[in-house]
């Protein structure tokens, strides 16, 4: 039996979660639907997910399709959840973007789609409540070919719009022949020939869908089942199924990681090659890591199961890879783990309360942040301070209340403040040589740092020769180098960069005769780690950085005799509007607005326009800082912007 792995994506509250479930109810896996508002739905399995009718964790189910298993797998709709999206991404076969016949495209959407298709992952489109009042066929067609991909295809009819009486009626659109004769040569000469056939229209919508070139688009609804029946249909027929050699060399991707009950970890993993048995052990990771398989769970026919065994093109939860992480490769790596969508752009601070142990507040903190690959932890020990990174307050909110419930720790947050970073303006160089001047370090380092463009990264070169010390102390350098990078003059990280080392030099391995190693007359990588910071920051310092705030490109659609009152909050906000488009009634502001200001116009967009108002916004790039004071994140480093205090840090942590 062939295998498909399917996504099912769309923005909050298009009905995503109640498909899944009348998809289980339809192929004969559940006897009854549950509901979002009851809180009993299959993938929705956390408290907090139904309490709050929101998906927040990404879940996966198993249904047989005639001669199909679907591995489905369940993702959340809320943007500050997009993590969650993105790790399943890598290990689908193909999706179903859903889309509400009633509130239409919104800013989600837009943001999945596109990465759909930089992905070029197949993609079926579902219409749902059509049985909805204000539900809308042909304009809903002109707003997804307008704002998401004119390369679409409409399977059918829907009749009865607005009253629990509509129903989807699959058969041929005319506007279909047109859109694949454009894509398809074979197909646009037989349509010159008048040769077309009914058989030749079906094989080019698959293979084009197949090719993620053109979209097939179904309408329904998920609660009464109207369209359901032909969207099956369409996931069996249209999308492809998983490939690979259960005989190939072993290769999989981790893309979910989950704590059992009593601390056990567990991995969820696309095996795209080769066969995994249990007690196999495996490599992992990219540092070399090895662990032994002590069970396996593979899904199929509604769960997942134990097995001995899981093959290529199946999904299955591992046991006992106690260090893996989410987008761990398993085997031999299939591509490097990338991002699809922006990182987080804001920070807070983690506040415990009165009787919350740090200790256990740290490690479960370290546990949220393993389950969540954009996430970011930063502990400051010696204000005793944990920030996390986050795309929004309601992602905020969710890490207080799970705190509370799944770990028992009581926590509160202060402001949430905007990540920036440092660009270098210029060029700088400093050196500290072994034995001179106040080096306490038997150590020579020499480093220059260049701007980089952005996205570039941090490059690391030497203009001495590799064999003139120990290739050990080079890679200290060069290790410390890139941790340091994330504490620029400013506190905040240095993304892009080159970083030259110009100058070198140790103190050969010395012993007295008769007695060992004389550690205090020969260099140590802790030399070379502990004197680098200090002549990286210096450098740092003459070059010169700037701060740049995160900055998201919006747009909002608003009546258009609300503009007057809209204008100027925007100015106060710091936006910058770049275009206005009408349309009618309405118009469309599309601009640039500071991203710590992003959920003040979210709140505030409602009242300006009657309600009426929508905003899509996302990160679009990193702008200087150019109002107000600079801002500064405080170092959770020993502060090598301060000589003293740094030595006196480094020899205590030494035990000097």
């Amino acid at each position: 039996m062939h295998v498909l792995n399917l996504g099912i994506l769309a923005h909050v509250d298009a009905g995503k979660t109640s498909l899944t479930e009348r998809l289980l109810h339809s192929a004969g896996v559940i006897d009854e639907i549950g509901s979002v508002d009851d809180g009993n739905t299959r993938t929705d399995t956390l408290a907090l997910e139904r309490q709050r009718g929101i998906t927040i964790k990404s879940a996966v189910v198993s249904f047989p399709l005639d001669g199909v298993t679907v591995n489905l797998i369940d993702t959340p709709g809320h943007p500050d959840f997009i993590a969650e999206v993105e790790r399943v991404l890598g290990v689908l076969d193909g999706v179903v973007l859903v889309v509400s016949a009633v509130e239409g495209v919104q800013a989600q959407t837009r943001v999945l789609m596109r990465t759909l298709q930089r992905l070029r992952i197949p993609t079926l489109l579902f219409v749902n409540k059509i049985d909805r009042r204000g539900a809308r066929q042909e304009e809903l067609l002109r707003a997804i070919s307008a704002r998401l991909t004119p390369a679409i295809v409409p399977m059918g009819t829907a009749t009865g719009l607005g009253t629990r009486r509509a129903r989807f009626t699959p058969g041929p659109v005319p506007a279909a022949l047109d859109v694949l004769a454009g894509l398809d040569d074979t197909l646009l000469s037989a349509y010159v020939e008048n040769t077309v056939t009914d058989g030749l229209l079906h094989a080019s919508l698959v293979d084009l869908t197949r090719e993620a070139v053109v979209h097939p688009v179904f309408f329904g609804s998920a609660a009464t089942g109207a369209g359901v029946d032909a969207l099956l249909a369409g996931i069996e027929e249209l999308l492809p199924p998983a490939d690979g050699d259960a005989d190939g060399p072993l290769s999989g991707t981790v893309f979910k990681v989950e704590w059992g009950p009593a601390g056990e970890k567990a991995a969820y993993a696309r095996l795209f090659s080769g066969t995994l048995r249990t007690r196999d052990r495996i490599p992992f990771g990219t540092d070399g890591a090895e662990g032994r398989i002590t069970a396996i769970s593979v899904f199929g026919h509604g769960t997942d199961s134990r097995g001995d065994a899981v093959v290529a093109g199946q999904i299955a939860r591992l046991w006992g890879l106690g260090d893996i992480r989410i987008g761990d490769a398993i085997g031999a790596p299939r591509k490097a783990y990338e991002h699809f969508f922006a990182p987080p752009t804001l920070e807070t601070v983690v506040v415990p309360g009165p009787d919350v142990d740090s200790g256990a507040l740290h490690l479960a903190l370290t546990q949220l942040a393993e389950q969540d690959p954009l996430i970011g932890l930063r502990h400051d020990e010696r204000r005793q301070e944990t920030s996390v990174s986050l795309y929004g307050e309601v992602q905020k909110e969710v890490i207080q209340a799970t705190l509370a419930e799944e770990y028992g720790l009581g926590v509160t947050f202060r402001e949430t403040t905007p990540l920036c970073v440092e660009r270098l303006v210029g060029t700088g160089q400093a050196v500290e040589f072994n034995k001179k001047d106040a080096n306490p370090f038997l150590a020579t380092v020499g480093l220059r740092v260049d701007p980089a463009p952005v996205g570039s990264g941090v490059g690391f070169r030497l203009e001495v020769e590799l064999g003139s010390m120990p290739y050990a102390f080079f890679k200290a350098v060069e290790d410390t180098v890139r941790e340091t990078l994330d504490q620029g003059p400013h506190g905040w990280r240095i993304p892009d960069c080159a970083v030259t080392m110009t100058h070198c030099g140790y103190s050969p391995r010395q012993s007295h005769a008769h007695q060992g190693f004389d550690k205090s007359m020969s260099s140590t990588g802790a030399d070379f780690r502990g004197l680098t910071p200090l002549v990286l920051l210096e450098a740092l310092r003459r070059a010169g950085t700037r701060v740049h705030e995160p900055v998201h490109r919006f747009r909002v659609e608003a009546p258009a005799d609300t503009l007057g009152a809209l204008l100027p909050v925007l100015a106060a906000l710091g936006a910058v509007p770049q275009t206005t488009e009408t349309r009618g009634a309405g118009c469309v502001l599309a601009g640039t607005v500071p991203a710590a200001r992003v959920h003040e116009l979210e709140q505030r967009l409602p009242g300006l326009t009657r309600g009426e108002g929508e905003l899509e916004s996302v990160f679009d790039h990193y702008a200087p800082v150019t109002h107000g004071t600079v801002p500064r994140r405080p170092r959770t480093d020993h502060n090598p912007l301060n000589r003293k205090e740094y030595l006196l840090n480094v020899a205590r942590r030494m035990g000097g």
